[in-house]
């Protein structure tokens, strides 16, 4: 059984990650327990909230080393603010310094942006969309269509310098990041832990990950 270590520095959605885990499962951990996260065979960084909170408890529970060094170590899978944390910085906060494991920065979604409709977007970014772009043969994505529906709650998104990490996308007014897979490293804008069906079957296939 894969052994994950749910990360838990005050910030996170962690009840449903974890419920959502073991279901597909994984043998999970919730901790910030250095010893019991390099025993773990793989790790899930979740996160909500203001960025700047989550950057401080991070930093105050050591679990910022923690991520930068498990990212050349073992499959790492960060979800929402988790994701954006592994960014340059957010914007969110007027500046706020992030991990800096991918370039590039996170964004507030504009609210001149317009949906099909010719409606002006609602911030925050909350309920059910589409992710398409994916590359259907990576096994992160087995199993899962183009256009599939996952549960997204957000006011900022990610724009990486370098779009070739980028797994997938969503449109909301304007195409955003949805995704980025890199080396080891599997991140997602939306919540696979409240995506139903699809979302434990992206899940699984994190847990079955061989990288």
């Amino acid at each position: 059984m894969t052994k994950i270590a749910l990360l838990d520095y005050g910030m996170g959605n962690l009840h449903s990650a974890s419920k959502a885990l073991a279901a597909v499962g994984a043998e999970v951990s919730i901790t910030n327990d250095p010893k019991i996260i390099q025993a773990a065979d793989k790790i899930v960084f979740p996160g909500v909230g203001a960025m700047r909170d989550c950057m401080a408890e991070m930093r105050a529970q050591g679990i910022d080393e923690v991520v930068k060094d498990a990212v050349f170590n073992k499959p790492v899978m960060a979800i929402c603010v988790g994701m954006q944390a592994l960014f340059t910085e957010s914007l969110e906060n007027v500046r706020t310094p992030c991990l800096d494991i991918i370039k590039g920065q996170v964004i507030k979604f504009d609210e001149l942006w317009v949906d099909e409709a010719g409606d002006e977007i609602k911030i925050p970014h909350m309920g059910w969309n589409t992710i398409s772009g994916m590359d259907l043969s990576h096994p992160l994505w087995q199993g899962i269509d183009d256009h599939t529906h996952f549960y997204f709650v957000h006011s900022y998104y990610c724009a990486p310098e370098d779009e070739s990490v980028i797994a997938a996308t969503c449109d909301y007014g304007q195409p955003f990041c949805a995704s980025v897979i890199k080396d080891n490293l599997f991140a997602t804008q939306f919540h696979p832990e409240k995506s139903h069906d699809d979302g434990l079957r992206l899940l699984k296939n994190f847990v079955e990950w061989n990288v």
